[in-house]
């Protein structure tokens, strides 16, 4: 058997668990069916001597290709135009565990798709992957490109509207809205030690690859380092909803230049990802707060 057929029989033996993945993503059978179908095209261009967990690696490859046709789907503003049931689609995931897979398919009707519809597209894949799927917040994180905890901040928040219980989210989000303020004061101030306060000891600042080219630092770890790097800093910084969680941009003369993707837990900052890329803001909802 050659190579191509042996990659063949691989990818035929996870056709039904990759269909089921994209299906719960998608909502829409023969957008998952392209999803998968690209997915294949992808792996036929790969050298596969490099991948250790192939069943790992279709996984994130099928759910970063959802994740794009999720975001181009809501450029555009579209709805999936089929409406299938899950059955359809649950019956060919291999029954690793049965019990499990026949749950996800109870579970997954058509009016939890209905909600999923509203979700942002990154919400949305780390509530399926996590919370259908298993898949830990370390390898959700580079699918999504969050860290670790804003993704598992993003599972909770999906969960939560899932579960009907968003208006949760009024006076957490004020609780947000004053540790933001709090970081802004202390970074425009140079108050090294305000910014102590807010930021959680473990803190992570990730910066895209537009962003460091704009002169931010790729990554830095740790309330010191992340404090040192916005002390007397911020000046053209301005609260934000974005995704519907508290953020901030930085929009001199109007222009949004960078959004700061902040992850709040509590009365601590632990995540603060500058987004500069266009193609990536552009998939974000964002709404200056005053």
């Amino acid at each position: 058997m050659n190579e191509e057929n042996f990659l063949a029989d691989k990818f035929a033996e996870k056709r039904g668990h990759l269909r089921a993945v994209a299906y719960r993503m998608l909502g829409s059978a023969s957008e998952a069916e392209d999803a998968v179908q690209e997915t294949w095209l992808r792996l036929a261009r790969t050298d596969t001597d490099d991948i250790d967990n192939l069943s790992g690696w279709l996984t994130t490859v099928v759910a970063r290709v959802c994740l794009d046709m999720l975001r181009r789907r809501k450029s555009r503003r579209e709805e999936p135009l089929d409406t299938e049931g899950p059955d359809e689609i649950a019956d060919d995931a291999p029954a690793v565990d049965p019990e499990r897979e026949l749950a996800m398919a109870d579970a997954v009707g058509l009016a939890l798709l209905v909600v999923l519809e509203k979700l942002a597209p990154a919400e949305r894949i780390a509530f399926v992957l996590h919370d259908m799927f298993d898949l830990s917040f370390d390898d959700i994180a580079p699918i999504i490109e969050r860290t670790p905890v804003a993704a598992r901040q993003l599972a909770s928040r999906a969960r939560r509207r899932v579960q009907g219980s968003d208006e949760t989210r009024a006076p957490d989000r004020t609780r947000q809205r004053q540790v933001v303020d709090a970081f802004l004061v202390a970074s425009r101030g140079g108050d090294f030690a305000g910014l102590l306060a807010v930021l959680d000891p473990d803190v992570v600042f990730r910066a895209d690859a537009v962003a460091a080219h704009l002169g931010s630092i790729a990554e830095l770890r740790g309330a010191h380092a992340v404090a040192g790097n916005f002390n007397g800093r911020a000046q053209a910084a301005l609260p934000a909803l974005v995704n519907g969680a508290i953020g901030l941009v930085v929009a001199p003369m109007g222009k949004i230049k960078v959004v700061l993707l902040l992850t709040v837990d509590g009365d601590r900052i632990v995540g603060i990802d500058a987004v500069a890329d266009p193609e990536r803001m552009s998939q974000l909802d964002v709404v200056m707060l005053g």
